[in-house]
């Protein structure tokens, strides 16, 4: 971790070496000046993350110090420390915009809680500057908040086929932004100029999904007073996303199938085929291989439907998202609901960071958005979490080895350490590699190549094993 620095200006040489040993015994860089001009040609010469300013000094006062010192570095927190305590002087003192006020004399164990506190101040608002700035930097998917492997893998599959017409199934749990993903392709498309249609199957009544998704003529059930477009010829020219397509019927998976085979479909109550130009999008949270296999879904629709999969990772497999995202949506809500709530406390971050997210980035966002409503300003902590999220993650405590007299391979006791962790991660993620490997911050390919060296490793005669012998 960088060594944190101090900068100490005070005309008094006996205030100034004594706050110079005791920061520095405490583990900061301490630089030192008796003149504001002093201070700021030091500044010049080096940043500094803090800065302890006596206010009266001679010919220039700490308040012209702490302006010209944040010109520089708006983050720089500076304490003001003054033996003629004042409000006027402290009202200054803060407008000039510095971070806290001290009057003289002081007791050194004030100056350690009052700097490690400025200090964790600077950070957090560093780390939230860094956040924002990475947000602002997403161009290739605005709509898609992530930096992580997982979700760079993604991006690259959905440049290559948005393009294309070929029909994409989208695969993942509830929450994980299959349907931003599907209106990620639409606008990377040649149809991004036709509409986008979004149908979620589950929520429609089996009997009324049918009319719904192929319109109908009047008079073709109880209630069909008027010819009605369905959403296929709504979406001509564009795109249809077919969410949770596996709770579909059999009876209107068959006519599915013709409209993915031909292009063409009949509406409800009429003998008149009509042709669609349309891309078809279709997305499920179930695993449709098992669902085929208990003859659920049918198996020709299936292979129709699975021509481009794209795995939509969980956001616990999403290393180094969850801050981001956070970020995102606290600047959203923020902004909808007229509250100043500036950012999250490094505990807060390791607490969301390791919290297992079941609902996926949707659960996110509504935790978020209760806390932004609830908490209306200031930074959020750990106690503004839900219970079940304030458990701090504890500090990884590598396993004692003992040598043994004998001595033992270093390389076959580093591979048996990898094994084991592997095997715990994929114990953990009920064996799926994607969410194994981002419990140990790999890619997935790169857990997959070790998981095939040693499954090679095992199946080697016993002589040709080097460190296992």
């Amino acid at each position: 971790m960088r060594q944190e620095s101090i900068l100490v200006v005070d005309d008094e040489a006996v205030i100034r070496r004594a706050l110079e040993k005791f920061l520095t015994d405490l583990g900061y860089h301490v630089g030192c000046a008796g003149t504001v001009d002093e201070g700021i040609a030091l500044a010049e010469r080096r940043p500094f993350d803090a800065a302890l300013v006596d206010l009266m000094m001679p010919e220039r006062n700490g308040i012209e110090l702490v302006q010209a010192l944040h010109a520089r570095d708006p983050e720089l927190v500076a304490i003001v420390m003054t033996g003629f305590g004042t409000i006027s002087s402290a009202v200054e003192a803060m407008r000039a915009g510095a971070y806290h006020y001290l009057t003289k004399p002081f007791e050194l164990e004030a100056i350690r809680q009052l700097v490690g506190t400025a200090l964790e101040y600077r950070r957090l608002r560093v780390e939230n500057r860094a956040l924002k700035v990475a947000l602002q930097q997403q161009v290739g998917f605005p709509e898609i908040i992530g930096r992580s492997p997982v979700m760079g893998e993604v991006f690259d599959l959905i440049e290559k086929v948005a393009a294309t017409d070929s029909t994409v199934l989208l695969l993942g749990e509830s929450g994980t932004g299959k349907e931003l993903v599907a209106r990620a392709l639409h606008h990377r498309s040649h149809r991004t100029q036709g509409p986008f249609v979004a149908v979620n199957c589950g929520a429609i009544p089996e009997d009324l999904l049918e009319a719904e998704l192929f319109g109908h003529v009047r008079g073709a059930f109880t209630g069909a007073v008027a010819t009605r477009a369905g959403k296929f010829e709504a979406a001509h020219g564009g795109t249809i996303l077919l969410d949770e397509i596996g709770e579909m019927s059999p009876k209107l998976q068959v006519k599915l199938l013709r409209v993915l085979q031909e292009r063409r479909f009949e509406p409800v109550g009429s003998a008149q085929v009509m042709d669609v130009d349309v891309r078809i999008v279709a997305a499920t949270n179930q695993d449709l291989e098992v669902a085929v296999q208990d003859r659920r879904f049918r198996e020709d629709l299936y292979y129709r439907l699975n021509v481009i999969p794209v795995k939509l990772p969980n956001l616990q497999e999403r290393t180094g998202d969850v801050a981001l995202l956070a970020q995102h949506f606290l600047d959203h809500f923020n902004q909808v609901n007229g509250r100043a709530v500036s950012g999250f406390s490094r505990d807060a971050v390791a607490c969301l960071e390791q919290y297992r997210w079941p609902g996926n980035v949707r659960e996110l966002e509504n935790l978020i958005e209760r806390i932004v409503v609830l908490k209306g300003q200031g930074v959020v902590e750990v106690a503004d979490l839900p219970a079940a999220l304030q458990t701090l993650p504890q500090p990884y405590q590598p396993p004692q080895v003992v040598l043994p007299v004998t001595g033992l391979s270093l390389k076959a006791a580093v591979l048996e350490f990898e094994q084991s962790l592997i095997q715990q991660a994929l114990q953990m993620s009920g064996g799926n590699k994607n969410r194994a490997a981002g419990l140990l911050q790999l890619n997935r390919t790169t857990l997959v190549e070790k998981l095939r060296r040693q499954q090679g490793a095992s199946d080697a005669p016993a002589n040709q094993r080097g460190d296992y012998v």
